[in-house]
């Protein structure tokens, strides 16, 4: 019998006094309601196999595997007879589930329970594991509802209103955050949100060092009333507007799940498995192991004060005497909001594997100054999520952030810029242009209307294969120096290059091969812009719209703005 076995035996023969003192141990810790365990040679974040009984689950000594064990041990105590058959909350009424793929459905029940689900006169059965997690798959749907979906065990659960459609998962920092009740014609759109066809899931802020097994969140049907409710003056502006464009066009139910936090980076966004893809960020993946092995040792540790206590809590009991204090649980050093994995285990793990179309992503500013390092973590972000939801083509569209006065002089911003063009590099991604509905001395642009259907344009024309539909400005292809001139050639010129104001192409500088830029001349001549200098003599190097104020003139005929670009940068 392993200590933990032995020490859910004493455990069960407290009074309950001491099982009083138990609770006080483990609500301190925010692991209780941490994911499933794995097997040995399985990494600790895969969730178990579909329509099988899992495999007897072994104790690792590593972190991620202490929080359910003590949460079986709580619930040992009070020796229920029967276990209810739980969900997740993101599998319950109202929500949407994705259209022609597989539906994964997950919970909890009595170890060795039969666990039935039905929907649609489709049926699926699972048998919990020895620690009473469950998992089945459904069989495909086309869209349509509403559905009832019946989940069987010792209990019975009932989830209706559910529609098929579309799934899409939206997450970043405050510009995603930003609710509809804060954005331009927050009163009015607010007052015209009410569709029956699209629902909402807003992930509540949390963060924990361990992958958690759950959300506390609701789906709710698009109304007035349920879009202005909670986050930042509501659900996300960017989010809803994407999904409103999505839902009209296809005429399709669509479901979105925000899980974002303002002033958040990149990296607590992130699985482990992202990092450990990109050999530039072995740095972080060391991180996250360290922080893990210190964390393991220290809950090893107080499990064994623990042990220790318990026996003295018994004794104090029997005599009278007072009681003593437990040990305190551990924090582990990743458990922030600013640190790598901190926010993924908490606001994105829970909902793996709930079936998606895609995800839509803005953030950046918060890793502003990173240049092409940011590139590196867009791999892994893009990489991870993709591997944990096992759909190596999973669609994310992004928002290149947008012109803001971060402080006199500043030259980090088109750094950043760069690093999200090239992420269009990564397969299967797309990028949303904000330079031209930019706020520079705000940081929070209110017009997010332009930044949903923008995002809607990548997904409808690369996800949805909507044909001829022009979905992105000019993106910088290649330039060619001609003599003491330059040409720079675009990708998605759509029908032709412009200005949005009529005048010339605005924010253009060239080099030579000293490497100083200076202001360029520049015209239109079919499909490329045509920049020169008086002084420069042979340019070699050529940038746009590189200055954390530029506003760009430069769109296409469509009036979707070109991208900033350096040269130079982009060979790096």
């Amino acid at each position: 019998m392993c200590r933990f076995h032995r020490f859910a035996a004493k455990l069960c023969s407290l009074d309950p006094a001491c099982i009083g003192l138990w609770s006080s141990f483990t609500h301190s810790s925010s692991v209780i309601s941490s994911s499933f365990l794995v097997d040995e040679k399985e990494e600790s974040r895969h969730h178990p196999p579909d329509n099988t009984i899992m495999k007897k689950k072994s104790f690792l000594p590593y972190p991620r595997q202490f929080a359910l064990p003590l949460l079986a041990l709580s619930l040992l105590a009070a020796s229920p007879a029967h276990a209810d058959v739980r969900l997740p909350h993101v599998i319950a009424s109202d929500m949407v589930l994705q259209q022609q793929t597989r539906i994964p459905v997950w919970g909890w029940a009595d170890p060795g329970e039969k666990v039935t689900c039905e929907i649609g006169g489709a049926k699926a059965t699972a048998t919990a594991n020895a620690d009473g997690q469950w998992k089945l798959q459904l069989p495909a749907m086309k869209a349509g509802g509403p559905y009832e979906l019946n989940v069987r065990g010792h209990n019975t659960l009932k989830l209706t209103g559910i529609l098929v459609g579309e799934v899409w998962l939206c997450s970043g920092q405050s510009n995603m955050e930003m609710g509809i009740g804060m954005c331009k014609d927050g009163k009015q759109e607010i007052a015209a949100a009410t569709n029956s066809q699209i629902r909402l899931f807003l992930v509540p802020k949390k963060t924990s060092g361990t992958p958690l097994s759950d959300v506390d969140a609701t789906w709710k049907v698009c109304s007035p009333t349920n879009i202005a409710q909670g986050g930042w003056g509501g659900f996300s502006a960017a989010a809803y507007y994407f999904g409103r464009e999505i839902q009209n066009t296809l005429n399709v139910p669509v479901g979105l799940i925000e899980t974002s936090w303002g002033g958040t980076r990149i990296e607590p966004w992130t699985p482990p498995t992202g990092f450990a893809a990109v050999r530039a960020l072995k740095g972080i993946e060391e991180e996250i192991q360290k922080a893990d092995t210190e964390y393991g040792k220290a809950y090893g540790k107080a499990l064994d004060e623990l042990e220790v206590a318990v026996v003295k809590a018994r004794k104090a009991i029997t005599s009278g005497n007072a009681l003593p204090p437990f040990p305190q649980v551990p924090h582990h050093e990743l458990d922030s909001y600013s640190k790598p994995t901190g926010l993924y285990n908490a606001m994105v793990y829970p909902l793996v594997p709930f079936a998606v179309r895609g995800a839509i992503w803005y953030q950046g500013e918060s890793n502003n100054g990173e240049s092409m390092l940011y590139y590196e973590k867009m791999k892994a972000l893009i990489g991870g999520w993709r591997q944990v939801w096992k759909k190596s083509d999973l669609p994310f569209y992004y928002v290149q952030i947008a012109p803001y006065k971060y402080g006199p002089g500043n030259t980090n911003l088109p750094g950043i810029w760069n690093a999200q063009l090239a992420s269009l590099a990564i397969p299967n991604t797309g990028m949303a242009v904000t330079t031209d509905i930019a706020t520079v001395n705000d940081i929070h642009p209110p017009n997010k209307q332009d930044v949903g259907k923008r995002l809607a344009l990548w997904a409808l024309a690369k996800t949805y294969g909507k044909k001829d539909l022009v979905y992105s400005g000019p993106l910088f292809k290649k330039a060619k120096p001609d003599g003491d001139k330059i040409a720079v050639l675009f990708d998605s010129i759509g029908s032709g290059l412009a200005t949005r104001d009529g005048k010339e192409v605005s924010h253009f500088e060239i080099a030579g091969e000293d490497g100083k830029f200076v202001p360029a001349q520049t015209k239109i001549e079919g499909d490329k812009i045509i920049a020169s200098a008086s002084g420069v003599t042979t340019p070699v190097q050529v940038r746009f719209g590189w200055d954390q104020l530029a506003e760009p003139n430069l769109i296409n005929k469509e009036g979707l703005p070109a991208s900033p670009f350096s040269s130079a940068e982009l060979r790096r």
